[in-house]
């Protein structure tokens, strides 16, 4: 599958020469991705991708499509940073993340399982298992993926 213009950006923001250029014209175009941020091949950035903000602790695995809107980060942002149990979030392979969903982890490693939905505008504060649909706020296992 051919890449969009905002998914090559995505991967040109590691580029040693390149990278600081594509970062910042994604912060311009309303994507935040750091450029710490591993993103594994086949990732896509549906419809541009629009006011998608990734924490700097997430892995993002090999073909996840992340639409406008989703957001991941700590849950406990009331927090100083160095109180914090947050260690991370991993998002695993052809994981689907809806228009709007959020992902927060509270403490440890919060691990959205291979093949994973999720909903439009869920809030997932819990790991998910494989192949499963969560939706809701805050986020439940509604169902299997097919």
């Amino acid at each position: 599958m051919a890449q969009d213009f905002y998914t090559r950006l995505v991967y040109a923001r590691t580029s040693p020469i390149f990278g600081a250029f594509a970062y910042y014209l994604l912060k311009l175009l309303g994507v935040e991705i750091p450029r710490c941020v591993p993103i594994g091949e086949g990732f896509e950035l549906a419809h541009g991708g629009f006011g998608v903000v990734i924490h700097s602790r997430t892995v993002i695995g090999k073909r996840v499509k992340i639409y406008p809107g989703v957001g991941t980060g700590r849950a406990d942002i009331y927090r100083p940073s160095h109180e914090s149990r947050f260690e991370g979030i991993v998002i695993e392979d052809d994981v689907i993340l809806s228009p709007g969903a959020k992902v927060l982890g509270k403490e440890g490693i919060l691990r959205v399982g291979r093949g994973t939905v999720v909903g439009a505008n869920a809030v997932l504060l819990e790991s998910t298992g494989e192949n499963e649909l969560w939706a809701g706020v805050p986020a439940r296992k509604v169902g299997l993926r097919p």
